[in-house]
């Protein structure tokens, strides 16, 4: 009768809540924590679970505290009965007879440890907990509720803090460390009383030697270690994307990133270096993906994370909308390839030129004359890539960007050429999908930074080869100064009035970016993509692998001739409705006059040209007529009929064209 009011008892026992709240966690690819946010009152509270913590604690704790845990039903009345005759006997309580489960059943309920009520609340709990619990959920419980000192609640926050470390592997003399804190955590707290730690850790130490759970060799090994008194700080990596997770989900306890945590350490710390000595508003940001998978392996927001009064850390600039420069430059050119305006190797001139009222002009102010394709890229001249946008049409640049996956912002409703170099909003984010496509054959990548998210298909952006021969041009570009000679496909840029220095980079399996500039967009004077970003990507690539991984050979479709072995129309080419400007001293074509209809040729025509440097060409269609010429005028064998073109080029490479007829 007895038992079954006893069981009655405690089966209506109102249980305290056994979910209390935990610190969000948000760890790396694998398990790793990058950061933990603090719980109510801002007690930082770690789950743990039995399996995460070193079976040697463990061992030790249930030793020390609770000999019979695994096998009494929650209180151990021999225990009870043991420290009622020490406290008779001694004239004062000298242990408390309280088992694991009980110390749980207080530790939920904040309770009282000294007071018969309390202790009778708890022995009640305690044994209702274990009509519900099994031994390893009781004991889950105290690693998860124990409180190590200051805001720690759990063996995993104090192993972070005071060992910097999880809790998986931990010598004897840590296990007994942990095992006296929580006895009393504010006077044996290392960081303000390190003497009194070490001696409640050595009384653990000597009882456990006693009672043979320790050998006297370990024990005293155990004792020699020095309980340091240095609290760490909880980590915080990746702690913008960190954000970006809780924001997302902010009901969900664990969120697991793509990030590796060493990467993305040695690239903080990349990061903060890159600034030492540069003008205090300047910020800095990287992110790095594998192009293969589409995960996000790093992404640095900024230099400091709380680095909010000088240069605005709280900021990520990953996710800024921001001006690219240059760096959309490959990707038209790639489109130029596809749709077969031009070839690596198609001469292209650059001289100035003006579409209504725009007349882009080049970083330097320097005109080039006829160029290479290939060339114009390497050197990231603005005239030949806006000649080639304004063919292909701002809207179909902006069709294209957005398959690749990117969001791009405009400045005003329409896309106008002013696009391609710069005039458009887009993150780094976008851009390294960008890149990723590229160096993805021309597939769109999507790129995740959450594990377990289902990704976007594919698509086609542009051809394998277009792919191949952008990579190709990259790779070509020679490294910046200092940096390795290694074959990295990069391209620099730099936005109006200096706000952005950009570099972009990647190789068979990874590609990465670095940004420097002003969160606010103030302009920072002298700051280029190639001084400033280039270098610094350089040395990302040698964080991240000991050598670059091949681009590889060409795909069999792509077309590998010189310029004069090209079809005819890929040998030169001109914007059909650009306006190219003449200087005073550029080659004019004076005679014949431009739509000129002539009377037929008896196999000559005299050509006649003004100014330009000498010598000069002369092509009839786009083939040499004559070179070398030191004349200006020139007699010409030619009896073509119908319509034709004619051009002269001068020595600077500039030239002047005219449409005839011939009857």
């Amino acid at each position: 009768m007895a038992r079954d009011r006893v069981d009655l008892w405690v089966d209506a026992t109102v249980l305290p809540n056994l979910l209390a709240e935990t610190s969000v966690e948000v760890r790396d690819r694998s398990g790793q924590l990058l950061r933990a946010y603090p719980v109510e009152d801002g007690l930082m509270r770690l789950g743990a679970a039995p399996h995460q913590v070193d079976q040697t604690y463990i061992d030790m704790l249930v030793a020390y505290e609770d000999q019979r845990f695994w096998q009494h039903s929650g209180v151990d009345f021999l225990a009870l009965g043991r420290a009622a005759v020490q406290a008779v006997a001694n004239g004062e309580i000298v242990s408390g007879g309280s088992t694991l489960t009980m110390q749980v059943a207080r530790l939920l309920e904040d309770g009282s440890t000294g007071r018969w009520q309390g202790k009778l609340r708890q022995m009640r709990v305690a044994l209702a907990l274990e009509r519900k619990l099994d031994k390893r959920q009781i004991l889950a419980l105290y690693l998860t509720h124990a409180p190590f000192g200051g805001n720690l609640e759990g063996v995993r926050a104090a192993t972070l803090v005071w060992f910097g470390k999880e809790p998986g592997r931990l010598t004897p003399a840590q296990a007994a460390f942990l095992i006296a804190l929580p006895q009393s955590p504010e006077t044996r707290r290392p960081d303000r009383n390190r003497l009194n730690a070490q001696a409640a850790r050595d009384r653990v130490l000597r009882r456990l030697i006693a009672e043979g759970v320790l050998s006297q060799e370990t024990g005293a090994a155990a004792k020699t270690e020095t309980v340091s008194a240095q609290r760490r700080a909880f980590p915080v990596l990746a702690a913008h994307m960190a954000d970006r997770a809780l924001q997302a989900a902010p009901d969900q306890r664990l969120h697991d990133l793509t990030v590796d945590a060493a990467l993305q350490k040695s690239l903080e710390q990349l990061a903060a270096r890159s600034l030492l000595g540069q003008e205090e508003r300047l910020s800095v940001a990287m992110l790095v993906a594998n192009h293969q998978t589409g995960e996000i392996l790093a992404s640095v927001g900024s230099a400091g994370y709380r680095d909010n009064d000088r240069r605005a850390g709280f900021v990520d600039m990953t996710q800024a909308i921001r001006s690219p420069g240059s760096t959309l430059k490959p990707l038209i050119y790639a489109m130029g390839f596809d749709e077969g305006l031009v070839h690596p190797q198609t001469l292209i001139t650059d001289q100035p030129v003006r579409f209504g009222a725009y007349a882009p002009r080049n970083f330097d102010g320097h005109f080039r004359g006829e160029i290479k394709v290939a060339e114009a890229l390497r050197q990231s001249l603005n005239i030949p890539v806006v000649l080639l946008a304004d063919q292909l049409g701002p809207a179909r640049v902006m069709a294209a960007l957005r398959k690749t996956g990117a969001a791009p912002k405009l400045p005003t409703g329409t896309a106008g050429l002013a696009v391609v170099l710069g005039g458009v909003g887009l993150s780094m984010q976008d851009l390294v999908r960008i890149y990723a496509m590229q160096a993805n054959q021309g597939r769109s990548v999507d790129l995740v930074w959450q594990q377990h998210r289902a990704q976007q298909p594919a698509r086609r952006v542009i051809s394998r080869a277009a792919a191949w021969q952008v990579g190709h041009i990259l790779s070509s570009i020679a490294p910046p100064a200092g940096a390795p000679p290694n074959r990295l496909a990069y391209k620099t840029g730099t936005s109006y009035g200096h706000r952005d220095a950009w570099a972009l980079g990647y190789d068979a399996t990874h590609v990465a970016a670095v940004w420097f500039g002003r969160p606010d967009g103030t302009p920072v004077p002298g700051a280029f993509g190639g001084d400033l970003a280039a270098p610094v990507l350089f040395e990302l690539f040698q964080h991240l692998k000991p050598a670059l991984d091949p681009l590889g050979p060409p795909p069999p479709e792509t077309l590998m001739l010189p310029t004069a072995e090209l079809p005819q129309p890929l040998q030169r080419f001109r914007g059909r409705d650009a306006v190219f400007e003449k200087t005073p001293d550029t080659p004019k074509l004076a005679f014949p006059p431009d739509g000129a209809r002539l009377a037929p040729l008896d196999g000559g025509l005299t050509v006649k040209v003004r100014d330009g440097v000498l010598p000069l060409s002369i092509l009839a269609n786009g083939v040499p007529l004559a070179t070398g010429l030191h004349q200006r005028e020139i007699d010409l064998a030619f009896d073509e009929k119908g319509a034709s073109s004619l051009t002269v080029i001068d020595a600077k490479g500039r030239s002047d064209r005219v449409a005839i007829w011939v009857d």
